[in-house]
């Protein structure tokens, strides 16, 4: 669920192995660090939190990591974010389509898949996911985003999975787009249980 009270509540949900993280875990994530005494490990996540603010700052609302075990030794990371802003066009249809056709002309995409998505709400939804290429960046990144509205009509939303592995690229956008029709805009109450525990990035399919 969202928590900011300046936009209207979302609940979704997300698979074993995803992890809520906020500006506010700052403290714990650098005694984390210390505990493991990796004045490496610090940095990164010094630089992770500070990013984290930024992303506040351009109407995140949600972010999680996604951590799943790889064998026969590692794992494969992955950040998730949810954006809310107000929408500008009184259609909702043709705010998702603005948003996504966007989206869809970055000029950071390498290859792509574009594609809508029928949502059990029946909200329009389009999904864009692909390898993009980022600047100052070294090795390419996994990236897919998800653009629906809110039955309100006034808020657009938009879901993001971005990972290094991009071995895993088609698993990841079949993640997202799992999340994005778990997407709720009422309270499920208890019968919707929290995702907790690890696996695989082949395992987390909804």
């Amino acid at each position: 669920m969202t928590q900011q009270s300046s936009f209207p509540p979302v609940w979704f949900r997300l698979p074993p192995g995803f992890h809520d993280i906020g500006p506010g875990d700052a403290a714990s994530l650098d005694a984390f660090a210390k505990a493991l005494d990796s004045q490496a490990a610090r940095g990164e996540l010094s630089q992770l939190m500070d990013s984290l603010e930024e992303l506040a700052g351009h109407d995140v609302v949600h972010t999680a990591l996604g951590f799943h075990p790889e064998e026969p030794v590692g794992a494969t990371t992955s950040l998730f974010s949810l954006t809310i802003r107000r929408v500008e066009q009184p259609n909702p249809q043709l705010a998702v389509a603005r948003t996504a056709l966007a989206i869809a002309r970055s000029t950071l995409w390498t290859s792509s898949v574009r594609r809508f998505i029928d949502l059990p709400s029946a909200l329009p939804c389009c999904l864009v996911g692909g390898i993009i290429s980022v600047p100052n960046i070294e090795h390419r990144l996994f990236q897919a985003r998800v653009t629906t509205v809110h039955p309100d009509g006034l808020h657009l939303l938009v879901l993001d999975l971005t990972s290094a592995c991009t071995e895993h690229a088609a698993a990841y956008t079949d993640i997202l787009e799992a999340v994005a029709h778990t997407l709720q805009f009422t309270d499920p109450g208890p019968s919707v249980p929290k995702a907790i525990g690890t696996s695989r990035i082949l395992e987390v399919l909804l």
